[in-house]
């Protein structure tokens, strides 16, 4: 069974698509049976070049990422979520749409590195990246397919506050 994850920011142009990205890639250097996607509830319809830079600067592959809207997921059609992430803080204080599934959520706040000085912002999305990364080693280490959604929530605000 693969173990869908999504992840949500405001505009998906930055964080979401980092953690996109970054999930993907350590599942299939891990062999472990996860997809990532993500979202904003209003996307910008961009990724940020700083995000793309350091993504391929860190040898992650970002064919395919773009800004999509949380919509796409929200359909009886689209695939079962089994997580989902919010990582800035005002998509965690939006109303999410009904995700089919009925997965487990966790929001892992980060400060928006897009709002860091233009001469810090490459570093300051560098940070995020690693930082995300961090945690998100720590979601694969988890053995997602088996575990109970208690456990498995209680496991993810274990990570964020790690």
């Amino acid at each position: 069974m693969t173990v869908n994850v999504l992840i949500l920011c405001t505009h998906n142009s930055a964080r979401s698509v980092l953690a996109e990205a970054m999930l993907n890639h350590w599942a299939a250097r891990l062999g472990q049976p996860v997809r990532a996607f993500s979202a904003g509830s209003a996307p910008s319809g961009r990724v940020n070049p700083h995000a793309l830079a350091v993504l391929a600067a860190a040898g992650i592959d970002t064919a395919g990422v773009r800004s999509k809207s949380w919509d796409e997921f929200a359909h009886e059609d689209s695939p079962q979520m089994h997580v989902v992430i919010t990582v800035c803080d005002s998509a965690a204080a939006e109303q999410c749409p009904y995700w089919p599934g009925s997965p487990v959520k966790v929001h892992w706040g980060y400060p928006d590195p897009s709002s860091a000085p233009e001469a810090q912002r490459e570093q300051a999305f560098e940070l995020t990246r690693q930082a995300l990364g961090y945690r998100l080693l720590q979601l694969l280490a988890l053995p997602l397919s088996s575990m109970p959604a208690q456990e498995l929530q209680r496991s993810l605000v274990a990570i964020s506050k790690a």
